[in-house]
């Protein structure tokens, strides 16, 4: 039987590229979004009782990584990047349909000018992400507290992150500008250490965007040094 489905919603992000994308969501709690409801299901009776919880279930397509195909084996970063395991033990993108399933934090409801958006946070959601479908998150069944993680273990050591006066300054001044917390969310991004597994002891420097604004920083020995934030214009 074949079947098409086509997206319900489109995401919109801090995210503007895929390096810095925390790898779950909920990692980077200022990490905030809003999913933008297409028709048929820009509808407000469509999400009536929704607002009485706390978070949803978000299923979407992986569509930046669609060129690139899949392998039935990959390398997670959680091994180190150096060994492989089966497509279907890992969370890897390149996966035979691209899906996607992150939980995230909801927000609310709003329209702003005639379009329907469902705002959220602590999402780890690309700019432009193609929605397919929306669930509530049940805590009874969806969470299991003794389940095992196999080799995807949390680690619990955060990168320390300084600024630099002159980058410290501008994303103040962005906040004051736009009312979107960038030094918040760059220090929750860098905690988690970004880096591909392979470039861990690396001193190089990294760029990453964060709505319109290009984020670098450097290794500063165990630690990130953030150097310049730099205001894209258009």
């Amino acid at each position: 039987m074949e079947l098409s489905i086509k997206p319900i919603g489109t995401i919109h992000s801090c995210y503007r590229e895929k390096f810095g994308i925390p790898r779950q969501p909920g990692l980077v709690k200022s990490a905030r979004g809003s999913i933008e409801l297409l028709p048929p299901c820009d509808r407000e009776e469509m999400f009536k009782e929704l607002e009485r919880f706390s978070h949803i279930w978000v299923q979407f397509l992986f569509h930046e990584a669609v060129p690139d195909g899949w392998r039935p084996t990959v390398r997670p970063p959680w091994l180190g990047g150096q060994k492989r395991v089966g497509l279907f033990a890992s969370r890897t993108p390149h996966r035979p349909n691209f899906l996607g399933l992150s939980v995230v934090r909801y927000h609310g409801l709003r329209r702003e000018k005639g379009s329907l958006y469902l705002d959220i946070s602590e999402q780890d959601l690309l700019h432009g992400t193609p929605v397919f479908d929306l669930k509530p998150y049940v805590p009874y069944s969806d969470a299991v507290p003794d389940a095992s993680s196999g080799f995807a273990h949390f680690s619990t050591r955060k990168v320390a992150v300084a600024f630099s006066r002159e980058a410290e300054e501008k994303c103040r001044s962005y906040q004051e500008q736009t009312d979107r917390n960038l030094l918040a969310l760059v220090t929750e991004i860098l905690t988690q250490d970004p880096r591909p597994a392979s470039q861990r002891a690396s001193t190089r420097e990294y760029g990453m965007l964060l709505w319109d604004v290009n984020i670098r920083w450097k290794a500063n020995g165990e630690d990130f040094m953030v150097f310049a934030v730099e205001q894209q214009r258009e």
